[in-house]
C-alpha cells in the first residue's frame, strides 16, 4: 500500500517518493525514526491502526503517539472478516454467539499473535457479546488460518484479503464483517450490527504521519495530494479490490481518530487484562 501511494504521489509533489522500510518491533523502530526526523517535509511515516495500540502495551515507547508525531491522512479503512470452520454449528453471529455462552472458556478463537488486531477486535467481541472465549495465539495470519481450516480453532477475525478465497472455496465461513456498512467485495455478508450485536463496528485504518511540529502549510499540501490521489479511478479501484474503503481524511479528523482509538483499545486492554508477550 505504501508503495502505491507513493508512485501515485510523485507527479502530484514533482518529486520522488521513496519507501524505506524499517521493520522490527512491530513498527516502532520505523515510528521513532520518523519522530526523531526534522519536520521538514521530507520524512512521513505509513503506518496501521496498530499505533492506536501502542500506547495499552509498550510502556517505555521512546516517542508519545500524540505529541511526538502529527496526523495528515487517513487514507483507508477496511473492515475485518468474522470466518470460522465450516464444521461449527453456528450459521450466524447469534448462533456462534449462543454456542459459546453455553459452553464458557471452551470455545477458541486464533490470531496472529498476542496484542496484534485479530486478538484485539476477538477480546472486544467476547466483550461485547458478554461471552468467555479462549484466545490462542499464533506466529503470524497463516499459521492461524491453517489452524482454523484444521478445526483446532473454532473462529478468527482477518482482513477479507486474507480469507476471501478461503470463503469462496468453501474451506472457511463467513459469518460477518465488522463494518458499520457491507462490504463491496463481500456484499452477501451481513455486518455484526445486522447480526443482532447492536452498534457493533470497528475496522483498521492505514495513515500518513509526520514529526511533530510539521509546519501545518506542508500538511496542507500533502494531505491535499493524498487526496487527488486516492480520487484517481485506477488508484481508487487497486484500493478497493483489496478490500479497502478510500477516505483521505485530513489532519484534524485523523487526530480524532487516533485519540478515540486509543483511549477504545485501552480500555478494551485493561478489561481483556491483556499483558503483552
Amino acid at each position: 500500500m505504501a508503495r502505491l501511494l507513493a508512485t501515485a504521489l510523485q507527479p502530484r509533489l514533482g518529486q520522488p517518493v521513496v519507501v524505506e522500510n524499517r521493520a522490527g518491533a512491530a513498527g516502532s523502530i520505523g515510528t521513532e525514526a520518523v519522530a526523531r526526523s526534522a519536520p521538514d517535509g521530507t520524512t512521513f511515516l505509513f503506518h496501521t491502526s496498530v499505533l492506536a495500540t501502542e500506547p495499552s502495551f509498550k510502556q517505555n515507547l521512546p516517542y508519545n503517539v500524540l505529541t511526538d508525531l502529527v496526523p495528515v491522512s487517513l487514507l483507508v479503512t477496511g473492515p475485518y472478516l468474522l470466518v470460522v470452520n465450516p464444521g461449527l454449528p453456528a450459521q450466524n453471529v447469534g448462533e456462534l454467539i449462543a454456542f459459546a455462552r453455553a459452553r464458557p472458556g471452551v470455545v477458541n478463537f486464533g490470531s496472529a499473535g498476542t496484542g496484534s488486531s485479530g486478538h484485539l477486535i476477538g477480546e472486544l467481541f467476547a466483550l461485547r457479546a458478554g461471552v468467555q472465549m479462549v484466545h490462542v495465539p499464533y506466529r503470524g495470519g497463516g499459521p492461524s488460518v491453517t489452524a482454523l481450516m484444521q478445526n483446532d480453532i473454532q473462529f478468527i477475525f482477518d482482513t477479507i484479503p486474507g480469507s476471501r478465497g478461503l470463503v469462496e472455496d468453501g474451506r472457511l465461513r463467513a459469518l460477518a464483517v465488522t463494518s458499520a456498512g457491507r462490504a463491496p467485495l463481500l456484499p452477501q455478508v451481513p455486518t455484526i450490527t445486522e447480526s443482532g450485536l447492536p452498534d457493533f463496528a470497528n475496522e483498521f485504518w492505514l495513515g500518513l504521519l509526520a514529526p511533530a511540529r510539521l509546519p501545518t502549510d506542508i500538511q496542507a499540501r500533502m494531505a491535499d495530494a493524498v487526496r487527488e490521489a486516492l480520487a484517481e479511478p485506477a488508484f481508487r479501484d487497486r484500493l478497493m479490490a483489496l478490500g479497502m474503503v478510500p477516505r483521505g481524511l485530513g489532519p484534524d479528523e485523523f487526530a480524532t481518530t487516533l485519540r478515540r482509538d486509543i483511549a477504545e483499545w485501552r480500555d478494551v486492554i485493561t478489561r481483556a487484562n491483556i499483558r503483552a508477550e
